[in-house]
């Protein structure tokens, strides 16, 4: 099929190159000119697993191209995804502001019958406004040409996008007709092959579903966060509570890990949409209102711990920071919780030594004019003469560090663990001070 991406982000990219590696003609199109010439080259403007190997295979093969011209990607494809971005307003809301210039660009220049599916995570009703502005733009230009619009919310994993593109869990779409639902079912005929779901619904109720997934997981991190701060109170171990939770077929074991709280694109975002799009609706998701009130208080409750063991006074005293992205495999910094600890220590007055596999290059423009901190060159440069190391983001090559080697470069052995990646006895065999969430403290 000759499928067009309008919005050259994380998902547009990512479903574009998708698209091409099953064999589909695919032209990507964005406004950014350098983000374009770069992805011409192959140069990839992320970091995620897999993609610019597939990237990069396409533009050979001949399968995927780039442009900046809104009239081409539209004359291209009969099918046309839109995947802009969709930022968060300041009263909390999904600014549409990008959705709506694609539908207006698309109105100006559609001569042909095209399917237009919006991708971008997008508040319940806004299909009908794409619908409503493309036809206003066709009646400007007196052109009667019709369209079908659908909508096709995205699932992407930061990390494990390709896969979760290639193999996914579930396919959801929303349509008004059956003939859009049998193109769309042979577009992704190739990735349900294997049995994942094909869902077909009514378009409000597929916008919805985004964001109800999202706040569901979102609502489960925050409620064994809570079940963490409990366990610390009462003297139990929640990651043995969550094995015993996790082991119930009703609740299941993911997302269920406690932290420093969850950050990135998806989650703050969509939480805080579906409670104003519920409130412009009358209706107060108190639940929902409790599950950002929580992660934001979480991320306070790390730096109370290490402010508390050091009894308030952080003046002088130096902190390794492991992990800066707000996931693995990822170097998105989005609302990750490392800015606001690592910004909480230094104002207390402590120095930060920054290292992150991936994300170091995002971190300079977000911590620049901070002269309270430096990039580490590796996970144990971060280490020198630090008083302790902080975990933030649990990457897979801090899982099993040299324990020896970090005792010999850290002025004190020190771990302060948002994640609780460590496991206690090992801590204590090894001669570690180790303070994480929800378990009891191992101490030196």
């Amino acid at each position: 099929m000759r499928i067009s991406v309008i919005g050259v982000g994380y998902v547009g990219l990512v479903t574009g190159a998708c698209f091409a590696e099953t064999g589909n003609d695919v032209i990507c199109m964005d406004i950014d000119r350098d983000k374009i010439e770069k992805l011409k080259k192959g140069v990839i403007p992320i970091y995620e697993p897999h993609l610019e190997e597939i990237v990069k295979n396409n533009i050979k093969e001949g399968r995927l191209s780039f442009t900046t011209e809104i009239k081409k990607a539209v004359d291209h494809g009969l099918i046309i995804f839109i995947c802009v971005n969709t930022p968060q307003d300041e009263d909390g809301s999904a600014d549409l502001k990008y959705v709506m210039e694609v539908a207006e660009n698309i109105g100006k220049n559609m001569d042909k019958y095209r399917i237009v599916v919006v991708k971008s995570t997008v508040p319940v009703g806004t299909c009908e406004k794409v619908k409503e502005t493309i036809e206003g733009e066709l009646k400007k230009r007196g052109a009667e040409v019709t369209f079908d619009i659908a909508s096709n919310p995205e699932f992407l994993k930061e990390g494990v996008a390709v896969d979760d593109c290639m193999k996914p869990e579930r396919v959801v779409i929303g349509v008004e007709h059956e003939r859009v639902e049998e193109i769309l079912r042979e577009l992704y005929a190739p990735y349900t092959r294997t049995g994942a779901p094909f869902i077909v619904m009514d378009v409000r109720s597929s916008e919805m579903t985004k964001y109800a997934a999202n706040s569901m997981l979102a609502t489960r991190i925050s409620f064994m966060n809570q079940m963490a701060n409990i366990c610390e109170k009462v003297g139990a171990d929640v990651m043995m509570v969550m094995r015993g939770i996790g082991s119930d077929s009703r609740i299941g074991p993911k997302f269920l890990f406690p932290g420093v709280g969850f950050g990135g694109s998806c989650f703050p975002k969509d939480v805080r949409a579906l409670i104003k799009t519920s409130m412009t609706n009358n209706y107060r998701p108190s639940i929902l209102e409790m599950v950002m009130e929580v992660n934001d208080e979480q991320k306070k409750t790390f730096v109370d711990k290490i402010k508390g063991f050091y009894k308030g006074d952080l003046k002088g005293r130096r902190f390794a920071i492991w992990g800066l992205a707000f996931k693995p495999n990822t170097d998105d910094m989005r609302e990750a919780p490392s800015i606001y600890i690592v910004n909480a220590l230094t104002k207390e007055g402590a120095f930060c030594n920054l290292f992150d596999p991936k994300a170091m290059g995002v971190a300079r423009g977000i911590f620049k004019g901070n002269s309270s901190i430096a990039f580490a060159k590796n996970q144990y440069d971060a280490l020198k003469d630090v008083d302790a190391m902080v975990l933030v983001t649990e990457w897979l090559s801090f899982r099993e560090p040299d324990y020896e080697r970090m005792k010999t470069l850290m002025k004190a052995p020190v771990i302060f663990d948002g994640r609780n990646q460590y496991n206690l006895r090992t801590m204590a065999k090894m001669g570690f001070t180790y303070i994480c969430i929800g378990r009891p403290p191992v101490l030196k």
